[in-house]
């Protein structure tokens, strides 16, 4: 599964696909990653990482898969550890064309994409904009499992050119069946998986609207969640997968409902998570840098601190720009700062010791608004930003602050 939520500030996008997952959304008015991980390339301009996470699945499919080998292949001996750290290596260089498929798809679609990351329970591809229309939001989504299909029936083709029962033809049928797995689990039409945002496009489609498009395949999302909790368990149980019934023991039990319980889990959350995002998305153009500006008060550079604040005070401004001798603007005074010094040291703190110069990225006009503003605050990450009128006129300041709580409040107000 992939998680591309940051828990440190509200996005516009995240989700927990499944294997070889659907892409992801991520977006934060501060701009602020979260750790990446080990960096491994840039295919396409796209940075790839490796989450801490992988190495602990990559030891958790070389034990497991090792353990097959040993019945399959026992003259392998301790060497079957090396042959299983390969197939997990490669079933995850799988998942990698997998996302690669997502990425590439978004950037003829020219969306942004910010990374892909390879992670627990697979990989996401963070892709910073929604499709503008249905049938893009199909094949984005679709191209993922798609080149799974793909790569099960190349490592079939290969499987009949090797003997059976040897390494090269062990490994080719693990990974053609965990691609085929692979495949078929994200296929499955419920969000966040790639199967989920298909069917998110064709409600949408039907009914012209995304939004209901994300709730039909959300609770589609949510009820597959539930199956999976219940459904994973009893399969073992009554010997669906392979396994008699008798031979079943208690600590396959347990593991089942534990890794029934982890997907459900994400699944659950994922679908949740598209909703909030969808409803952002909805209340997004709502957010407006003329409507969130706090009024400024413009000082020079060498005016005491609490001389500003009076100032302030009596003008009911709530922010103060450092101006020049001409009245241009040159810095912000950080609120933060403002707070660090003591009342009785503010009539000896000149303002300009608390301001952070101002470059043009910190410039934001006042008719900004929705994922434009959010693109200008993420390029120039900053606690306040100046608001500026077309003719270059000081409207006021923006506080990063501000545009997160907005954040809270759209995501939290209900949908028409």
């Amino acid at each position: 599964m992939d998680e591309s939520g940051d828990s440190k500030r509200p996005q516009s996008g995240a989700g927990d696909d499944g294997p070889g997952a659907a892409p992801g959304n991520g977006k934060s008015p501060r701009g602020r990653e979260p750790g990446g991980g080990l960096l491994m390339g840039r295919p396409f301009g796209v940075p790839v990482y490796v989450a801490p996470s992988w190495f602990l699945v990559a030891a958790l499919i070389t034990w497991v898969f090792g353990g097959q080998l040993d019945r399959v292949l026992p003259e392998l001996g301790a060497a079957r550890y090396l042959v299983s750290l390969f197939f997990a290596v490669a079933f995850y260089a799988s998942v990698l064309v997998h996302e690669l498929a997502h990425t590439v798809a978004a950037l003829r679609f020219k969306l942004p994409v910010r990374r892909i990351q390879l992670q627990f329970f697979g990989g996401v591809s963070e892709i910073e904009k929604e499709t503008e229309t249905p049938g893009r939001e199909f094949v984005l989504a679709f191209v993922g499992p798609l080149l799974s299909l793909v790569l099960s029936g190349l490592f079939y083709i290969g499987m009949q050119a090797v003997e059976p029962g040897t390494v090269p033809g062990v490994l080719l049928a693990g990974l053609m069946v965990s691609n085929l797995i692979v495949a078929g689990f994200n296929l499955l039409p419920g969000l966040p998986l790639d199967g989920g945002r298909m069917l998110r496009a064709v409600v949408w489609k039907i009914t012209g609207r995304p939004m209901s498009g994300t709730v039909a395949a959300a609770w589609v999302g949510r009820a597959l969640a539930v199956t999976v909790l219940i459904g994973l368990p009893l399969l073992t149980q009554t010997g669906v997968l392979g396994n008699a019934p008798e031979e079943v023991d208690g600590m396959d039990t347990v593991t089942d409902a534990l890794l029934a319980a982890i997907l459900a889990a994400i699944i659950w959350t994922g679908a949740g998570n598209s909703l909030r995002m969808a409803r952002l998305r909805e209340h997004l153009p709502e957010l407006r840098a003329r409507n969130l500006t706090r009024r400024a008060l413009p000082v020079e550079s060498s005016t005491p601190l609490s001389e500003a604040l009076r100032r302030a005070n009596e003008a009911g401004a709530r922010a103060l720009v450092v101006v020049d001798g001409h009245g241009d603007p040159t810095g912000l005074v950080r609120e933060a700062a403002i707070v660090g010094v003591p009342e009785h040291r503010r009539p000896w703190v000149a303002v300009s010791g608390l301001a952070q110069d101002l470059t043009d990225g910190m410039r934001v006009p006042a008719e900004l608004a929705g994922e434009p503003l959010l693109d200008r605050l993420r390029a120039t990450p900053a606690t306040e930003y100046l608001v500026v009128e077309e003719t270059g006129e000081i409207y006021g300041v923006l506080s990063a602050a501000d545009v997160e709580k907005a954040f809270v409040a759209a995501m939290a107000r209900p949908t028409a």
